[in-house]
């Protein structure tokens, strides 16, 4: 189904709005045993970072894509006039949608996709098919790598930094990497999925940590491809305490599935700040100039079956 060009930002109404400080998030030295020590962090200095959170917003895939390819183009036109720019992150949630990697086999649907239960887009990041929907925060930095490491596997991993930080330091989940894939584990559970796309060192695309998400559209897909393995979410693993998932009981003050969205989100922000050595400024966008960012995207299969024509692409999901 094609999505309407008035449908935007779609809120969440049972979580109250939340207030941004008007201080920049700036990020702080700790300790930390983890391998990305090993690859080393970002440049010392401290750089800006312009970060649009809509993460109580359920935003249409197709135009956070535009949205996100917008950025980029403009970025790359600074670059080429040898103009500095911030980086920039955004973080939101999806409608419920589908969407496969460039190089995506069909075989993974478990569905006809001339029927589709959702919207489903072929994009250019890497990987395999994965689901978005409610209660799952995307995160999707749009950063220029030459200021950090031109290094798509130390990119890969700080990404995963970030995610496995945030289980820890915050829920006490013992979450870790696993040989041969990309993505963030806890057992035999897959909590966070990673497809990016490069072009000429300005990332975009992103990450998705399951928080409070419903598990079932991932019923219908073979998730990233992987057959052998289950996906799990926040609220799932914090429900369970077993010795199996590495998860011991965490002291989080939370009663609802709004709150602990908004635990793992200030967590996100703070883990991103720190593992990118960025300093965060919160910046709006309104519903207007969000609009005029996002033209139309082609490449929605499901009932309307277009393909899009896609060029260079770079790693996996």
């Amino acid at each position: 189904m094609v999505l309407a060009a008035s449908h935007f930002l779609i809120p969440m109404p049972a979580c109250p709005p939340r207030k941004h400080s008007k201080k920049p998030h700036r990020p702080h030295s700790r300790t930390t045993s983890s391998k990305l020590n090993q690859l080393s962090l970002s440049n010392e200095r401290t750089r800006a970072c312009e970060c649009f959170d809509l993460y109580k917003d359920l935003v249409p895939y197709g135009e956070a894509w535009s949205w996100q390819k917008r950025i980029v183009r403009d970025k790359k036109a600074s670059i080429e006039k040898n103009q500095d720019c911030p980086d920039t992150l955004i973080i939101l949630q999806h409608r419920p949608v589908y969407t496969l990697g460039t190089g995506s086999s069909e075989e993974y649907l478990n569905f006809d996709i001339k029927n589709a239960p959702h919207d489903v887009y072929r994009t250019e990041r890497g990987g395999e098919v994965t689901y978005h929907g409610p209660g799952q925060l995307v995160m999707y930095p749009i950063i220029n790598l030459r200021n950090h490491r031109m290094d798509l596997h130390w990119y890969l991993r700080a990404l995963e930094e970030v995610v496995i930080r945030v289980l820890s330091s915050t829920f006490s989940i013992d979450a870790s990497r696993l040989d041969g894939y990309t993505g963030v584990w806890v057992g035999d559970k897959k909590v966070a999925a990673i497809g990016i796309r490069v072009s000429q060192w300005v990332t975009y695309h992103g990450l998705a940590l399951n928080v409070t998400t419903d598990l079932t559209p991932f019923h219908s897909i073979v998730p990233c491809g992987i057959r052998n393995r289950q996906v799990g979410s926040i609220k799932g693993l914090l429900g369970e305490f077993q010795p199996s998932t590495g998860c011991e009981k965490a002291d989080v003050p939370y009663s609802n599935d709004c709150q602990l969205i908004d635990i793992t989100h200030s967590s996100l922000i703070e883990e991103f700040s720190e593992v990118f050595q960025l300093e965060i400024h919160y910046k709006a966008i309104s519903m207007l100039d969000f609009a005029e960012t996002t033209p139309t995207t082609p490449g929605i299969l499901g009932r309307n079956y277009l393909t899009l024509a896609l060029h260079m692409n770079v790693v996996l999901g």
